[in-house]
């Protein structure tokens, strides 16, 4: 497993020269959000989709109230 740092250089590296600041930023922050949710995972802190889907349901009810 590459550390995170050498995930951001490969991220870096494969974006064209002319690349913007903006965009490697993006980048590299839907990287960090996939290392998360990948941590997340093997840690067992998921939710099913139906468990998210009633949260949102109480979200939107809670909303209104």
């Amino acid at each position: 497993m590459q550390t995170a740092k050498q995930d951001a250089i490969n991220t870096i590296q494969q974006l064209p020269d002319n690349v913007d600041t903006e965009e490697m930023i993006y980048r590299l922050y839907v990287l960090e959000n996939i290392r998360r949710g990948k941590q997340d995972a093997a840690e067992g802190k998921t939710q099913t989709a139906e468990e998210m889907l009633k949260d949102i349901q109480t979200w939107w009810i809670n909303k209104g109230t």
